[in-house]
């Protein structure tokens, strides 16, 4: 009921009275829009379809197949010839292929080996490659390859997902951090036309100088200004979250004003983004989905360079067929009526197959020199990452001392301030620095969700808990 109600919320908000409350979209929430209907994450979905077409391609070279070739010449009333060969074969694992043939020939001028019975000569035989093509060929590669690229497939796809959940999340936590800024300067805006109304009815009635309206005014403009700044950068940041909201049916949908991101976030980001009981100590980084990824790609290379080795050797087929006028009877099928042959092919220097041979064993190598550094690379990026968050975890409980210190001394100095023992100039300094403390504030916890959010993206995640 919820996923039905927030995007109507969204399109229609403008409808809603003001005296409505605004309405909360949780990280989950929108985590779980961009899983479900983001174009990017749907194309994902495709990479593991096109691996399995080309699967489905490779299991077509064992499909058995009908070949018929008949050619016919009439001239001058004369059938020269009216030649039909029909071959029906299976291909199998190793290189093996069985074949059935029907053979009817007829006509005045036919060569005499095409003589065949007047009904047609049926045989039953095998070609078996004894040298290049037994062990491994082309056909038993790509199907081998092709069940590989099926699971890279899966790989990449959590890959190109975890990276759009990644850009979507560091985009909404910006939209929280200017959402937390603009509510600071508007609770600060309050201040300032609280103090100045104060300090312009005690001028009115001779308790203050002029002076002192003149410093409120001035602090209550700057709070003005940095209040619209603030509002720009917030809607700035709404519309960069929009470009992540889609609908089914590829529609997209625009954050209106009465959407707000929830405050609560510090709270629940460890649920949503899978990171909380996380051991990154023990975490098994060969489970990581880009080392999956290269290895399936390392056992594909070294797949092709079993085949560019097997092509070292010499291309030797032998077949034989069994021959018989009465199919239908199986033991017509005799060693005293066959048709055998050798069909033999070598290159003298081989140097196309040295070459891709030689080309087989560098991308081998270059895989396996990417895996190695890649390995090294997620964990001191894994390791670096738990560092930070800890030092975050300080720096946050060090500025919020320091906001809650600043605070009580922007109170101190407002009692003073109308007891007329202190100056607007110092309530002024104090409140501004309470807000670059605020700001500052602000400003780490951002940096803390972006490092979990980092640390969701190393270890490619990928799940995430939505509503």
């Amino acid at each position: 009921m919820r996923a039905f109600l927030l995007p109507i919320l969204i399109c229609f908000s403008s409808l809603i009275s003001a005296q409505d409350s605004t309405s909360v979209m949780s990280l989950s929430e929108y985590l779980g829009y961009v899983k479900s209907f983001h174009p990017i994450v749907k194309q994902a979905n495709l990479i593991i379809n096109e691996s399995e077409a080309k699967l489905m391609k490779a299991r077509g070279a064992f499909d058995p197949k009908l070949e018929v070739d008949y050619d016919r010449k009439i001239f001058k009333n004369t059938e020269y010839y009216d030649r039909l060969n029909a071959s029906f074969k299976i291909p199998t694992w190793f290189g093996v292929e069985l074949k059935g043939n029907f053979e009817e020939n007829t006509g005045d001028f036919l060569n005499p080996q095409a003589f065949v019975p007047e009904d047609g000569l049926y045989s039953a035989g095998i070609s078996v490659p004894i040298a290049r093509g037994l062990l491994t060929n082309s056909r038993m590669a790509m199907l081998r390859q092709s069940r590989l690229y099926v699971k890279q497939a899966q790989a990449d796809r959590q890959l190109l997902v975890n990276t759009i959940l990644y850009d979507a999340t560091v985009t909404y936590f910006n939209w929280l951090k200017t959402y937390n800024e603009k509510r600071v300067y508007e609770d600060f805006l309050t201040n300032a036309e609280m103090r100045f109304n104060g300090i312009k009815k005690s001028f009115e009635v001779g308790d203050k100088p002029a002076i002192d309206t003149l410093e409120a005014r001035i602090a209550l403009n700057n709070r003005k200004l940095n209040l619209e700044k603030s509002r720009i950068k917030f809607v700035k940041s709404s519309l960069e979250l929009s470009n992540y909201l889609w609908l089914n049916g590829n529609t997209p949908i625009e954050i209106q004003d009465l959407v707000i991101p929830d405050a609560n976030t510090f709270d629940t980001i460890d649920l949503t983004l899978n990171t909380s009981g996380l051991d990154i100590e023990s975490f098994d980084i060969e489970n990581h989905p880009k080392l999956q990824s290269l290895d399936y790609k390392f056992q594909s290379l070294n797949i092709e360079k079993r085949l560019k080795l097997n092509n070292l050797l010499p291309q030797i087929d032998l077949q034989y067929n069994f021959l018989s006028q009465t199919p239908e009877v199986v033991r017509s099928f005799s060693t005293s009526a066959y048709k055998s042959g050798v069909n033999m092919s070598f290159p003298l220097f081989l140097r196309k197959e040295r070459g891709d041979l030689k080309l087989a064993k560098i991308k081998l190598q270059d895989t396996k020199f990417e895996i190695q550094n890649t390995r090294v690379s997620l964990k001191n990026k894994i390791d670096a990452i738990n560092q930070e968050l800890d030092s975050y975890i300080l720096q946050n409980d060090y500025t919020d001392t320091i906001v809650d210190d600043y605070s009580k001394m922007l109170t101190a100095e407002e009692r003073k301030f109308f007891l007329g023992e202190s100056s607007l100039f110092l309530v002024n300094s104090r409140e501004s620095k309470l807000i670059d403390a605020k700001l500052k504030a602000i400003d780490i916890e951002n940096n803390f969700f972006k490092t979990k959010a980092n640390l969701f993206n190393v270890l490619a995640l990928a799940e995430v808990q939505t509503n």
